[in-house]
């Protein structure tokens, strides 16, 4: 267990947000962008490789958490939240962070609870349509799922991530800077110790993979 001292666990952000001057980067999301388990989750390793690479990124968002050595705390990860509960808001947030990037991982909860999934990806297809909206200039990188342990949950998600390259094949061929990330790939359930969460060693993987695809371009 982490001992409390070495985390910042404060949500929603504080008034000032933290920056560095670097590119602006919104991770979206719901508890696993949050870093449930693992505060920062993804996040931390992400801004390590960025920093190992001598590269400035400056995290956005409404909410606040991670351990110190996470050098931007902010994000827009939600716990429990849905694709529909986050395209409710994403144009208000994304207006109001003005990233230069959007990594969206979305989807999890709806194939927890079963939420209508036969439509979840027209869902996140409308989600990405809002965000490119809002953001003209960003690049929106979009991941298929990670893994999940219930075997029912995990045989829809595998039928929505199927789905999820088309999705964003649709906004590239409309102009849109939308770009996917093969996440789902990236994991095993051994890195899912409750069946939905990454470990610290899977979220590591979470970020190598957002950052394979990230350093190729001017978006990180």
């Amino acid at each position: 267990m982490v001992a409390a001292a070495a985390l910042v666990v404060s949500s929603p952000a504080p008034t000032a947000a933290e920056s560095n001057g670097g590119l602006r980067i919104m991770p979206l999301g719901d508890s696993i962008t949050a870093g449930v388990n693992v505060p920062g989750g993804y996040r931390t390793s992400l801004w390590r490789r960025a920093a190992a690479d001598h590269r400035k990124d400056d995290f956005v968002g409404s909410r606040f958490n991670g351990p110190i050595a996470l050098g931007d705390h902010d994000h827009e990860g939600h716990p429990g939240w849905r694709i529909d509960g986050i395209d409710a808001r994403a144009a208000v947030w994304t207006r109001a962070a003005r990233p230069r990037t959007v990594l969206l991982h979305i989807g999890t909860n709806d194939m927890l609870r079963n939420h209508d999934v036969r439509r979840a990806p027209a869902r996140l297809s409308t989600l990405i349509g809002r965000l490119t909206a809002a953001a003209p200039g960003a690049d929106v990188f979009v991941s298929d799922l990670v893994p999940i342990g219930n075997r029912a949950a995990e045989a829809r998600a595998k039928t929505f991530n199927a789905a999820v390259p088309g999705v964003v094949r649709k906004w590239v061929q409309r102009g849109r800077h939308v770009h996917f990330v093969a996440m789902h790939s990236a994991l095993r359930r051994q890195d899912l110790p409750d069946g939905v969460h990454p470990s610290a060693g899977g979220y590591a993987k979470m970020a190598a993979r957002w950052y394979a695809k990230l350093r190729t371009g001017p978006w990180i």
